[in-house]
């Protein structure tokens, strides 16, 4: 009778190592800078979309998200610069858009693995971001670079001169669904996006997110900068982003600019090919 009881013991183990490994599942990435994810990945999210909740919590924003074709104006014209900002924007040498040089002659912050600040890291080559929710903040982190920004919602406000920071500094509340984010002091030498748009440290920023829907969060922005522009930048529609699924599987990918891999491709690839000598850049 020992003997029985210990083969059944045993077995009913067996049993549920073998029916772990079968539920275990591997993580999923988000889609890659052309919007693609891998078989498996579309599969498990086609089967979750078919079984997505019919009510949620609007005010949780947690989870991966990915857009497509957006950008800070979303169409709009770009406002007129001050002097002061035709000055920086002229000293900028970008390698993307009608002012464009080769890379070895540029001086995009990109190039040198300088943080990208925001708003440009969220739309640069449309990579993905996600959403961290705890009691006093959100962390907003990317997929590009693997940065991170700290968005406080604990009422706290701004402070009144703060130091400068890539990310800025941010506080948030709530009106109604849509979560409002106040920002500014931001790091000078952020470009506003790749074609060399400048932003001065006296920059503000407001931001409207909104979950439409279960997998869509959509997103306005404004920013104020009167040392550099005559008029505000304003979003002429929402930027939209779609909830990456199975919420429980999909990761943030890692996309960091490596300074010694950088490097290496500067001095051997990019110089060569836009200068057709090794050059040794500086920082400003």
């Amino acid at each position: 009778m020992r003997n029985r009881f210990m083969s059944i013991v045993l077995g009913a183990a067996t049993l549920c190592v073998f029916s772990s490994i079968a539920l275990a599942q591997e993580p999923l990435p988000p889609p890659s800078t052309q919007g693609t994810r891998s078989p498996a990945a579309r599969l498990a999210e086609l089967q979750a979309r078919q079984n997505m909740p019919k009510t949620y919590d609007k005010h949780d924003l947690s989870g991966v998200w990915y857009g497509r074709m957006n950008s800070i104006l979303n169409g709009n014209p770009f406002p007129e610069m001050t002097p002061a900002g035709k000055k920086v924007f002229d000293s900028y040498k970008p390698s993307g858009g009608p002012r464009a040089v080769p890379p070895a002659l540029g001086n995009d912050p990109m190039g040198r693995c300088d943080p990208l600040g925001y708003p440009r890291t969220m739309y640069t080559n449309g990579r993905a971001f996600e959403f961290i929710q705890t009691p006093r903040k959100i962390l907003q982190a990317f997929d590009w670079t693997h940065n991170y920004r700290e968005i406080w919602t604990n009422n706290i406000t701004l402070p009144e001169d703060p130091d400068p920071r890539w990310f800025g500094w941010a506080v948030a509340k709530w009106e109604g669904d849509t979560l409002v984010i106040n920002s500014k002091a931001y790091n000078p030498k952020n470009w506003l996006d790749m074609l060399g748009h400048p932003m001065s440290e006296n920059a503000t920023m407001e931001e409207r997110w909104t979950r439409s829907a279960y997998d869509t969060l959509q997103f306005m922005i404004t920013i104020k900068d009167p040392d550099y522009y005559k008029t505000p930048w304003v979003s002429a529609r929402p930027s939209v982003f779609t909830l990456q699924l199975p919420l429980d599987r999909t990761i943030l990918g890692e996309e960091f600019c490596v300074p010694s891999e950088e490097e290496a491709f500067n001095e051997n690839v990019r110089n060569l090919a836009g200068a057709g000598k090794k050059i040794v850049e500086q920082p400003k």
